[in-house]
């Protein structure tokens, strides 16, 4: 709910921390929870009177304007309330001269809104709202669907001055970006429609040590680009290199030819977790964000050495970005980089890959080409790889800058200094359980239960050991290993487990099943989340838990 607040307070003045937040000109306050009309017009009276008090500016309160619903109650009551004056309306003229950073306006659909003072807010930063100053955030939220929400489309009104003159321009009316998505296939959990992210089914996840492609799990950012072969080229340049343009032919005849098994992880996998202990934003994954494929192309320390680096000769070159052909409507594509002595080192095993499970790779797996970069967390595997850059610098974009880092449970979102924290690179230690699903039902009267799962490690590290409990953590059964890694440094691949783990003798008809995988540093899982939890929800590794009901 927000409550209207006028006000006059010095520019750059931000009261908005943790229980409110202040928007627009008439300023709305929002706040953390939801409590009552009367509890949250208190609420923001006593937030912004200690920031007058402090000297700040001078206020003007004016009460919550009565929703519909209580409109409605006074009229059946025989009661009336004073009709709000018409907002006014601008013509897109006007509009278009208020694309300076000290007066942002823009429109979506038929309303006009200033959102000067929520510029330094946004979470994309800066630029990226002013790409849409002074004309239409339409096409923009077309492309981040993420915005299409209830809460995003209130937070906005907060900010309406008026109305675009004649109704919304039919020129702002946008072809849908995401009309030529691949089919995908059916029994995958669709987490998110536009961009397309969508889990493997856990039950699933155990059968093979390989995830069959069309059920491997699909983490999108923009619309899937639609890429012609034959005119496919890869764009390598930077730091110690000369500028060369590959084909998909000359990747393939060129360069020997490399396969390796590896898994991909989301960082985000098993976010719901954290997300039921406290609010996050975020693509709401169970644990099916992660799979395990044989992957076969080049080896990248191969390309850059044909592009004339030099492992032998120091280099400036610290990183290696990597940038995708899917990209939004000005252009911006996906990026991201990797240390360069990731790509340098020849037991990396990085790789160009073109091929996956032993096909083409398919269009939602990057479709000709995209980066395996086995070890590191799946945000830096790029797909439909278009440039490579060594550089003194990481990548720049969004997501390796504001995005895929993980800070202390006490920071907040609206507070988060990003440059704190280094962009993930090596997920940490962690395993699910993958049968019995959660709230299953199954049956005792054998004295065991069969309990399967996965259990992964980043930077190539083993998995020794995985740890299953049905008490608590009282007593533990170690579960059977699929395989341990005979190269404990290049264990690219996750470790399929099972166990059968006796029946508590004092379960009430349901019990909690609970697992936590060690690899050979000796890094095992904690044992909560509330001490990993952070606002991205990103790399929860606490102890597995699922609840199942017990019959006889």
């Amino acid at each position: 709910m927000l409550s209207r607040l006028y006000r006059a307070l010095p520019n750059g003045t931000r009261a908005s921390q943790n229980a409110a937040l202040i928007v627009s000109r008439g300023y709305a306050i929002q706040t953390a929870g939801k409590p009552d009309r009367q509890h949250q017009w208190q609420l923001a009276v006593s937030t912004l009177a200690a920031v007058f008090a402090a000297g700040l500016g001078s206020l003007v309160l004016v009460q919550p304007e009565t929703s519909h619903c209580e409109e409605a109650k006074l009229a059946s009551a025989g009661q009336t309330q004073k009709s709000k004056p018409p907002l006014p309306e601008f013509h897109q003229e006007d509009i278009a001269k208020h694309n300076r950073k000290d007066s942002v306006w823009v429109t979506y659909k038929d309303g006009v809104y200033d959102v000067t003072e929520f510029l330094e807010m946004h979470p994309g930063g800066a630029s990226r709202l002013m790409l849409a100053a002074g004309g239409a955030i339409d096409p923009f939220w077309a492309m981040y669907q993420q915005h299409q929400n209830d809460e995003i489309k209130s937070l906005l009104e907060g900010y309406r001055i008026g109305n675009l003159a004649g109704g919304q321009d039919m020129s702002q009316q946008v072809a849908d970006p995401y009309s030529n998505e691949p089919k995908r296939h059916p029994a995958l959990l669709v987490r998110q429609a536009k961009p397309f992210n969508a889990e493997t089914p856990a039950e699933l996840l155990t059968s093979k040590l390989y995830t069959p492609s069309d059920l491997f799990y699909v983490r999108n950012h923009l619309p899937v680009p639609l890429i012609d072969p034959a005119a496919y080229t890869l764009r390598i340049e930077g730091e110690g290199l000369r500028t060369i343009e590959l084909s998909l032919k000359d990747l393939k005849t060129k360069f020997k030819r490399h396969t390796i098994s590896a898994t991909l992880q989301c960082a985000g996998n098993r976010r719901t977790e954290m997300q039921q202990l406290k609010d996050i934003k975020g693509t709401t994954w169970a644990a099916g964000a992660i799979g395990n494929a044989e992957w076969s192309g080049v080896n990248l320390k191969d390309v850059l050495e044909f592009a004339g680096l030099d492992d032998k000769i120091d280099t400036e070159a610290q990183h290696v970005q990597f940038e995708g052909l899917d990209s939004d409507m000005e252009g911006v594509c996906y990026g991201a980089s990797i240390p360069i002595e990731k790509a340098l080192f020849k037991g990396a095993d990085v790789l160009l890959a073109y091929e996956m499970n032993g096909r083409p790779l398919s269009k939602d797996h990057g479709f000709p080409v995209r980066v395996i970069a086995p070890g590191i967390v799946g945000a830096r595997n790029v797909k439909w790889l278009s440039r490579i850059i060594t550089s003194k610098e990481e990548s720049q974009s969004h997501w390796q800058q504001q995005d895929y880092k993980a800070f202390s449970p006490d920071t907040e979102a609206d507070s988060v200094n990003w440059d704190s924290a280094p962009a993930i690179q090596e997920p940490n230690v962690t395993s699910a359980i993958c049968e019995p699903c959660n709230d299953a039902a199954i049956s005792s009267s054998g004295g065991t239960i069969p309990v399967k799962g996965f259990a992964y490690s980043g930077g190539g590290h083993a998995i020794i050991r995985v740890d299953v409990s049905a008490d608590q953590g009282k007593s533990w059964s170690v579960a059977e290993l699929s395989s341990v890694a005979s190269r404990r440094s290049r264990a690219w691949s996750w470790t399929l487990w099972q166990a059968d783990v006796p029946v508590p003798k004092d379960h009430q008809g349901s019990i909690e099943i609970i697992c936590k995988a060690t690899d050979n540093a000796y890094n095992t899982q904690p044992d909560n989340v509330a001490g990993v939890w952070n606002f991205r929800g990103v790399l929860n590794n606490a102890w597995h838990r699922v609840q199942v009901q017990l019959e006889e």
